[in-house]
């Protein structure tokens, strides 16, 4: 395994893996055994870098979500490798009710909100303190001072190490980083987007993007990440749920574009040249980039996350990297 700093403060910055690994379905669509052998291999290979969300998964069964945690926390606990690896969870998007969704009823990001939620996540979690916490979508009805006020407050209780967000518009994190800095306050240091090797359309709607996705990686944001040397980028779906190789699985409808057939065919080359799955291609061409990036990539069985830990030492070559970055 190979490792990566998160985060700049030397009270709160942690090393972790280079392959982060997704646990949101654990609990639900993958089974407690299954997510237990997943997990048990993915520590025993080196990784430390585990995510999940308040929320997850509350579309599966219609509830508030809420699996996720809980399998982990029971799996922390069986396994006592808690100092041993580093926890990510989400708030902001919770479903304020069952039969509800993020969309029309989520929990949003008040300082009552950040507080009561972070609180059930430690308790769900079965930990003293949540390594990194997101906020997980935007909340367009509470003051950015507010949401900022709470996160920060956390951290200087110790009961959060380090703060991330995901799925906000740029300027909001920007924003929200300043208010931080102008309060003396933590702010912002890992962002989680949606990033892949194929390239998103940004403007095809949706009902919590009506103006087109805040979720992708977009020029905007790899631009924003060149000139923060100090923030880290987690992709998560990177291998776009199976549809690099999955003869089932259709392309998303926003790559499903002009540009998008011959980025697949110089990966299709690359990955014949190296011997390697088109999967592991894309994992190594975001490890080795030029800025810090930590594809976040969840699996359903160990053979999948064994395929996934191959990528970690799968070193593309200069030709094959600008190949790969040029296409279009």
């Amino acid at each position: 395994m190979k490792y990566r700093t998160i985060g700049t403060d030397p009270a709160t910055r942690r090393e972790v893996s280079v392959l982060a690994l997704g646990a949101m379905l654990f609990g639900s669509v993958t089974d407690e055994s299954t997510a237990f052998a997943v997990l048990d291999r993915y520590v025993e290979a080196g990784g430390t870098f585990i995510d999940t969300s308040n929320n997850y998964a509350f579309w599966i069964d219609g509830g508030q979500g809420g699996q996720s945690e809980e399998l982990l926390g029971r799996w922390l606990r069986s396994r006592g490798v808690r100092e041993e690896v580093v926890i990510a969870t989400k708030l902001g998007a919770r479903p304020l009710a069952p039969g509800t969704g993020y969309v029309d009823n989520p929990e949003g990001l008040s300082a009552k909100v950040i507080r009561e939620s972070a609180e059930r996540s430690m308790e769900r979690l079965g930990v003293d303190t949540i390594d990194l916490l997101y906020a997980h979508i935007e909340d367009h009805a509470t003051p950015a001072a507010e949401t900022v006020g709470a996160f920060g407050e956390l951290v200087a209780q110790g009961t959060v190490g380090l703060l991330g967000v995901s799925n906000h518009a740029i300027w909001r994190v920007e924003r929200a980083r300043a208010l931080a800095c102008a309060a003396g306050v933590a702010g912002y240091e890992v962002l989680q987007y949606q990033h892949s090797y194929l390239r998103p359309r940004a403007d095809v709607p949706s009902p919590l993007f009506p103006d087109g996705s805040l979720g992708h990686a977009g020029a905007e944001l790899l631009g924003y990440l060149r000139a923060e040397p100090g923030l880290t980028l987690v992709a998560y779906t990177p291998l776009l749920s199976g549809a690099y190789v999955r003869q089932d699985k259709e392309l998303p409808p926003d790559y499903v574009h002009p540009g998008t057939p011959a980025r697949l065919e110089v990966l299709r080359q690359v990955a014949r040249e190296c011997g390697a799955t088109l999967n592991q291609v894309v994992l190594a061409w975001q490890i080795g980039g030029a800025f810090p990036v930590i594809p976040l990539a969840g699996v359903s069985s160990v053979a999948q996350l064994e395929e996934n830990l191959a990528a970690v030492d799968l070193e593309l070559t200069g030709d094959q990297r600008a190949r790969l970055d040029s296409a279009v």
